[in-house]
């Protein structure tokens, strides 16, 4: 599991911690021209106090800059320690540059004592998170972090004692620059450390109900206050102006902690707190309340194809686009990634919730255009109604995500209520995505191979790969029930590769039978089409198993080709130019534009199984527009496929309209790889007996 940082906190760290260096300086200097040694040790306790503080700030800044998609807390008293030993490691660094002559025997220990120390607090603030399970860290990184914070360390108290008589040429501009070395450092120490943590997939936050990341935020942002004040009383600038910047610091800090950087809307923390305020009052006026839960469909596709900065102006564009029509008692917040809530108050009827929604996608579907590329996405929705669907913020968020993703289930781009029955299938969901990380290491995923036979001579042509899932528990799994799962969960790459594998690896079992050589299809998914190292990890893979990639061929669905018309066309001609062959799957589903066929030059089209089966029922209509394209295909020189075959009277008519394979029950069911073996087997067996041609055997 990985986070991503908040830029804009991550520079306010920086800015802490070189007010914090600039602190430490200023009291060095401060220490050393007290004379009365009775107030000496008050100001070193002041002293440590701010200067600690201003170091566990910039912290816990660099800590809520790390987001994670799951909601995050902190132990108190885990979260209350780190903050007692950076204060401890700030008396140490005071103590040490602001008396006697700093020998270098000295400068080590103190330096090596407060660089643990600061790695110290670090860790332990880590440790506040609970995590389980515990956060692994990589140990090099850890070493070298604590280097870095001992290096630090020494730098710092030597830089402090050198700048602390005022004697000094050019003091303030040294005492700058020294505080933006030390804030460097210390911030380097906080990020390498971060870097080191590693979260396993699936873990949760224990302390998500103690302190969580919201309340942090507001403590932060009074710890910060007082650091500042501190710094500006030892400089001596009272004047109003800098007490209105400070005021205006800290409102903006809140404000990066309780919004989404990206769009400016409320982040999680803030609904959480709104949803809260109205299920407060509705529980007064005995009042309803609904809340709309929003996810991007086919956003995931623009962003991973045309980059991360189009995906993130695309998503300007979509939260603009729900702040329109809402009334000002509604709110509009962003979860993360393309996951968005609407939470309508004051008596809200379901008809005008279900108003709204419908507002909601008639405007997500209107065409966008972003660096001169339309685009267009649509929205899967979920409404959950308190106090019937959640009496509090999470159960009414669990609720309406399990609306959407039955409404996901059901075609997309349109909305559901909540029922209580979608609880089942979010939590087969949930269980599935959990369980899909422990199947591929298990060996419970499969590789089924259906073959493709010639419709004249019904002789095989090919076979195509098929992912099959076997669940210890839940029997066999749907592969349109587990693959959109693992596209949510970021697996479908890592399975599509072992999928590759395994073709590879029972091609070369076929060959080693003697078999004759035929291609493999394999499905790749949309995910997969638009990774950006696609044709680097295709030659890895088929390098690595010794395969001749005229071995391979590579099925993409109409759909995903039109997803971005440059990008397929180059990678087809990639792909094609290194020996593979691209069939467009599902032929008919999608644009259904004939004219894409010459511009994209695929090798193979399918024929989807609904025209097929029509060949039953539609009569000359059906047989006319397979004709069409079966004309279309041979003038392009491509390879017409019919799937879904299930009767004779199909296979009469696909052999009159000339089609050139075909596929489906009627034929052969999709086998298991040792069946097929021995099917293919005992294929070529009669091709032998009858002398048949070697490079296609009978089925």
């Amino acid at each position: 599991m990985t986070g991503v940082y908040n830029p804009l906190l991550v520079c306010l760290s920086l800015v802490v911690a070189f007010l914090a260096s600039y602190t430490a300086v200023e009291l060095s200097g401060g220490l050393n021209a007290l004379a009365s040694t009775k107030r000496k040790p008050l100001w070193l306790v002041g002293g440590a106090l701010s200067m600690g503080v201003g170091i566990w700030s910039m912290h816990f800044i660099g800590m809520l800059a790390f987001s994670l998609p799951i909601a995050v807390g902190y132990d108190f008293p885990t979260t209350a320690a780190s903050l007692f030993l950076a204060i401890s490691v700030s008396l140490i660094a005071l103590a040490t540059a602001s008396r006697g002559a700093l020998s270098r025997t000295r400068l080590c220990v103190a330096g090596t004592i407060m660089g643990g120390g600061v790695a110290a607090m670090h860790f332990t603030g880590m440790h506040a998170m609970q995590m389980f399970p515990e956060i692994e860290y990589t140990d090099w990184k850890v070493m070298l972090s604590v280097g870095v914070a001992i290096a630090a360390s020494i730098a710092a108290l030597w830089l402090a004692f050198t700048l602390r008589m005022p004697d000094v040429e050019n003091l303030v501009i040294k005492r700058l620059g020294a505080a933006c070395i030390m804030a460097l450092a210390i911030t380097g120490m906080h990020y390498l450390g971060m870097s080191a943590a590693n979260f396993a997939a699936g873990s949760i936050c224990l302390s998500g109900d103690k302190l969580d990341a919201n309340w942090l935020a507001l403590v932060v942002t009074a710890t910060s206050f007082v650091m500042l004040v501190g710094t500006l009383a030892l400089l001596g600038f009272h004047t109003s102006s800098l007490s209105i910047s400070l005021k205006r610091a800290n409102r903006q800090l809140h404000y990066l902690g309780t919004h989404d950087a990206l769009t400016n809307l409320p982040n999680r923390q803030q609904l959480s707190l709104r949803i809260a305020q109205s299920v407060a009052e509705c529980s007064r006026t005995e009042s309803l309340f609904a809340v709309i839960f929003i996810d991007l469909d086919g956003f995931k596709s623009i962003n991973d194809s045309l980059g991360h900065g189009v995906g993130d102006d695309l998503l300007q564009v979509c939260a603009e686009r729900l702040r329109q029509n809402l009334r000002p008692t509604d709110m509009v917040a962003r979860l993360g990634g393309d996951e968005f809530v609407i939470v309508l108050a004051d008596r809200v009827a379901a008809s005008s919730a279900e108003a709204v929604a419908n507002d909601v996608l008639r405007r997500l579907s209107e065409e966008i255009v972003v660096n001169e590329l339309p685009l267009r996405v649509g929205a899967s929705i979920g409404i959950a109604f308190y106090p019937r669907d959640g009496s509090n913020a999470d159960e009414l968020l669990h609720s309406a995500d399990a609306a959407m993703y039955n409404a996901k289930q059901n075609g997309r781009n349109t909305f559901r209520v909540f029922e209580p029955q979608m609880n089942h299938t979010a939590l087969r969901s949930l269980t599935l995505q959990r369980d899909l990380h422990r199947a591929l290491s298990d060996g419970e995923l499969s590789v089924s191979f259906q073959p493709k036979f010639s419709v004249v001579s019904q002789s095989v042509t090919g076979v195509e790969a098929l992912i099959r899932w076997h669940h210890p528990d839940l029997g066999e799994i749907p592969p349109l029930e587990f693959i959109p799962i693992a596209e949510r969960a970021g697996l479908i790459v890592e399975i599509g590769d072992w999928v590759l594998r395994e073709v590879c690896r029972n091609i070369a079992i076929w060959d080693t039978h003697g078999l004759p050589a035929i291609s493999v299809a394999v499905n790749l998914s949309p995910v997969q089409f638009n990774v950006p190292d696609l044709i680097a990890r295709i030659d890895a893979l088929i390098g690595a198993a010794g395969v001749d990639p005229s071995r391979l061929m590579f099925e993409i669905t109409e759909t995903t080709a039109m997803q971005s018309i440059e990008r397929t066309s180059s990678t087809i001609e990639a792909l094609q130019s290194r020996g593979y062959t691209i069939a467009m799957d599902d032929f008919g589903t999608g644009y259904s534009s004939l004219g894409y066929l010459q511009r994209f030059r695929f090798d193979q089209i399918k024929i989807d199984g609904a025209f097929t089966r029509d060949l039953d029922t539609g009569g000359q209509r059906s047989s006319a527009l397979l004709s069409a394209i079966v004309t279309l295909a041979r003038a392009l020189q491509i390879d017409v496929v019919a799937e879904g075959v299930e009767s004779e009277s199909q296979v009469r008519t696909l052999s009159g309209l000339c089609c050139d394979q075909m596929q489906g029950f009627l034929l052969s069911r999709p086998l298991p790889a040792a069946e097929c073996l021995e099917f293919l087997r005992r294929a070529a067996d009669r091709i032998v007996a009858t002398a048949g041609p070697p490079a296609t055997f009978v089925g």
